[in-house]
């Protein structure tokens, strides 16, 4: 029987939650107040907290008080917060602080809707938990996408958040953003989300938006009928109705031209869908989750992301922490490459030295977890014997840092030279790597030729002055102003 934990410092109320609770099935347990329901939540004995926010004693007893400690202590314990409030700050500041869900008082206990919405919230808040605890130990003992094997990994605070928040969305069907920068492990975070949802027994399709040409990507996402541009000889259907009564991940949503974003508004509007060179709409269940790497914040503002959508979108978001946030999670993930690499490799009980392992501690891994990830796969081809040492572990590390392009080498030469390193396996995510040498090279030759005028050179690339400074900051240029300009 699950266990509930009501803490109410007025007795009349308390007696007739009780009273409810224990008619829907649920043992209950009461508490008069914050200084005595904090320990009692903190034994470990309840699977849900319902607690009025305002409490009689002092302010740390109060509810809001209340759920930040209790999130802080037991991050895996849903709380239900009753609240006399009907505003929606009082709403937004009870998620933050980590409150699973809320109702307003007054209410009429007796009312069979209200009894039953109660129900459900205590249902979905318990089903939470169940599923942030599996989470949990998927992470930590097994493998989290069922399909790859692969798993998120991490044992860190920063983590443990992620998990709980994997399993809070994952029992609703609510379409969920995940924002990281890239490498941080954005697909594994929706399939988790899909494989612990109620739709897991249905297809999961993965589109990457910015992978697909524009003039491809709508027919991609929405089909098209027989004749609607040259080549379609067919009736093609698209990935939303390929995910009907599934799941749909939309990866780097980010980079979907603005045209399409107001297709895909309608979608989540209106759950229908126009095939390309069709009329007739199709209606589709399908639950969205999507991710990017941007700050669509400045996408809006520079007008290349809709407002609308974002608001759409934004229902519910999963941030993923970069690796050099968590450095404590590098030993685990670096045991987990190990095992998964070793494997592959044929290597035998592959090893690290503790120097090699302090060395990759202190790197900075702009390319996070999957940079990580191809470091080790890099350091066990080199190592002699599959134990890798320190040596090895700074070769790797330089070999797989993105190549500067050579002064006197052309750039399309340039290209050729890392696709090639990339046929031969001995890197990947080529694109964002050349990208990021062309970005740093333009963004830091600009703001020297605009003699340190963050305004000016923003001006010359079209980006705004938040865009620009973001980017400086990112590669280290510090710009110094001088008087004249080139």
């Amino acid at each position: 029987m699950s266990r509930v934990l009501l803490i109410e410092d007025n007795p009349n109320d308390a007696r007739l939650f009780q009273r409810l609770l224990r008619a829907e099935g649920y043992e209950v347990e009461t508490a008069g107040s914050g200084a005595q329901g904090l320990p009692r939540a903190k034994s470990g004995e309840f699977d849900v907290v319902l607690t009025d926010l305002h409490l009689g004693g002092p302010k740390w007893q109060e509810g809001q008080d209340l759920v930040a400690q209790l999130h802080s202590a037991e991050p895996h314990l849903p709380v239900i917060l009753m609240t006399g409030s009907h505003t929606a700050n009082v709403a937004i500041d009870a998620i933050k602080l980590g409150a699973f869900d809320y109702f307003s008082k007054p209410v009429d206990i007796f009312d069979p809707v209200f009894r039953a919405d109660l129900a459900e919230m205590v249902d979905n808040a318990i089903t939470s938990k169940r599923l942030m605890e599996e989470v949990k130990l998927q992470a930590e003992t097994g493998p989290e996408d069922r399909t790859t094997g692969d798993r998120i990994v991490g044992k860190s605070r920063a983590m443990q958040d992620v998990y709980k928040e994997i399993g809070r969305v994952a029992a609703t069907p609510a379409t969920v953003l995940i924002r990281g920068e890239t490498g941080t492990g954005k697909e594994l975070v929706a399939r988790a989300i899909y494989t612990y949802s109620q739709r897991h027994r249905q297809p999961f399709v993965v589109v990457n938006c910015a992978a697909i040409p524009e003039h491809l990507l709508e027919s991609e996402l929405f089909g098209h009928e027989h004749g609607a541009f040259t080549g379609a000889s067919a009736r093609r259907l698209g990935r939303f109705e390929q995910a009907n009564g599934g799941t749909i991940f939309l990866d780097e949503i980010g980079d979907m031209a603005t045209k399409l974003q107001q297709k895909l508004l309608r979608v989540l509007q209106e759950n229908i869908i126009e095939r390309v060179g069709g009329q007739e709409p199709i209606p589709v269940d399908v639950r969205v989750l999507a991710a990017t790497h941007r700050n669509l914040e400045l996408a809006i503002e520079e007008g290349q992301f809709r407002q609308d959508l974002y608001f759409r979108l934004n229902v519910a978001v999963i941030s993923l922490p970069p690796l050099r946030e968590r450095q404590e999670d590098v030993p685990e993930l670096v045991k987990y490459f190990l095992q998964r690499h070793g494997s592959e490799l044929g290597a035998v009980n592959p090893a690290i030295t503790p120097e090699a392992l302090r060395e990759l501690q202190q790197h900075s891994w702009p390319g996070n977890v999957r940079e990580l990830r191809n470091v080790i796969r890099k350091a066990l081809l080199l190592a002699r014997g599959y134990v890798i040492e320190r040596e090895t572990a700074c070769e790797a590390l330089d070999q797989m840092r993105p190549p500067r392009p050579d002064a006197q080498q052309p750039f399309a030469a340039h290209v050729a030279s890392v696709l090639k390193s990339a046929q031969r396996g001995e890197r990947e995510n080529v694109l964002a790597d050349l990208m990021e040498v062309v970005e740093r090279e333009l963004f830091s030759q600009a703001i020297r030729r605009a003699g340190g005028d963050q305004t000016k050179a923003s001006r010359w690339l079209g980006v705004s002055r938040p865009t620009m400074r973001d980017k400086l900051i990112r590669f280290g240029v510090h710009p110094v102003r001088t008087s004249k300009t080139d």
